[in-house]
């Protein structure tokens, strides 16, 4: 286990999620097994040719970002980004099936109510509703169905932000990544810029691999400060052991350290409506590449060589977060998306239009790589990245 990997794991948390996964990979699959997410029968309306989604994911640690802004600034407006951030992570993982419309969520916040007090509150219940009420006006069928707030001190010292969608799909309309095969163009969204439908610059950071951006980046000020932002369980010298106060500058970008860990997770919905409209016949899958960074495509497809040599330039928040970690160039591909959030494997003649459409938001888009037959002996999918000289080579664990 490198440096990295034993940092990450003394944290408490998982790239791979191997362990998750030896569970869930052994459960019933559903009626796409190869998709990005588990679709089901439909036993919404019982007909045979619709399915039903249920999805659920969160803001993760990017909520402990907000409490730390809120108490340094006594602002609670970032809690507004960490309710998109949730959505976000459930929003575009549905995209990755299809999904863009009669999309149904519910949110739920689990908060400590000494911590996080009714203004803190009002930004996340009134950011989700206005970030979703943003995104119709875009076309994207999404709806409020309500929430849950539970004032649990016991659990959480803090505040953790968690949504869930629901959406019944024409079994015609569905993405299956199990269609990914080789011969393919793989075509990257960016995460980082401005999109036309976004307020202001985007880091790109999404919200993976957090735990780790925040310690490696903040320094010790804040553990002394607020220690109800760590687990104490954790040596301490993994805890906010970086050089910076969130007020700094972020070195080559004209952000400061906070506000590109702020940056709320993007979301390619309304490219991802717009595309599927004009392009669907030449897509033959999606990925967002949350957790497991660029290595995320090996689940999906069989018999697969990703091979991704054509990254567009790395964001700076993920530049200085390997230069102040030591993080190895590995693991840094593991974790964080490096600067595309959104992968479209396409037929070759697709890809010039897709290009054209993502630019057209605003969101820089180019072939960032391609697929080819597996070359490893027992024909498993494995990842090559070369970028910036070196190559690296990830295979899908059995």
């Amino acid at each position: 286990m490198n440096q990295f990997l034993d940092r990450y794991a003394q944290r408490g948390v998982s790239s791979s999620k191997s362990e998750v996964h030896a569970v869930v990979d052994h459960l019933d699959q559903g009626v796409f097994p190869g998709a990005f997410c588990k679709i089901g029968i439909d036993i919404l309306t019982g007909k045979s040719d619709k399915c039903n989604i249920i999805h659920s994911d969160g803001s993760g640690t990017k909520s402990t970002l907000a409490y730390i802004h809120y108490k340094e600034t006594g602002n609670p407006s970032a809690f507004r980004k960490t309710a998109q951030d949730s959505l976000v992570m459930n929003i575009d993982d549905l995209l990755c099936v299809g999904a863009v419309d009669g999309i149904l969520i519910s949110s739920t916040i689990n908060r400590n109510a000494r911590a996080i007090t009714g203004e803190a509150l009002d930004q996340l219940i009134s950011g989700t509703e206005d970030f979703l009420a943003s995104l119709r006006k875009l076309d994207v069928g999404v709806h409020s169905g309500g929430g849950e707030t539970a004032d649990v001190g016991d659990l959480t010292s803090t505040v953790t932000v968690d949504s869930c969608a629901v959406v019944i799909m024409d079994r015609t309309d569905v993405i299956d990544n199990a269609e990914i095969k080789p011969g393919l163009k793989i075509i990257g969204l960016s995460s980082s810029g401005q999109a036309s439908y976004e307020f202001s610059e985007n880091s790109g950071i999404g919200s993976n691999g957090l735990t780790s951006a925040r310690h490696d980046l903040l320094c010790p000020y804040y553990l002394e400060k607020y220690p109800e932002t760590a687990d104490l369980a954790t040596e301490k010298q993994f805890l906010y052991c970086g050089p910076y106060k969130m007020d700094d500058p972020l070195p080559g970008s004209e952000m400061s350290v906070g506000k590109a860990l702020l940056s709320p997770t993007r979301t390619y919905a309304p490219v991802i409506k717009k595309l599927l409209s004009s392009s669907r016949d030449s897509i033959y899958g999606m990925v967002h590449c949350s957790g497991g960074g660029q290595t995320k495509c090996i689940r999906f497809g069989n018999g697969v060589h990703y091979i991704k040599d054509n990254f567009m330039p790395v964001p700076a928040i993920f530049k200085v977060i390997q230069k102040a970690s030591g993080t190895s160039d590995e693991e840094m591909f593991r974790v964080y998306n490096m600067g595309h959030r959104m992968e479209i494997y396409c037929e070759a003649k697709a890809a010039d239009s897709i290009i054209s459409l993502s630019k057209s938001f605003g969101i820089n888009a180019q072939i960032i790589g391609r697929t080819e037959a597996s070359e490893l002996a027992d024909g498993v999918n494995h990842v090559t990245i070369k970028h910036e000289g070196y190559t690296l080579n990830y295979e899908l664990e059995k």
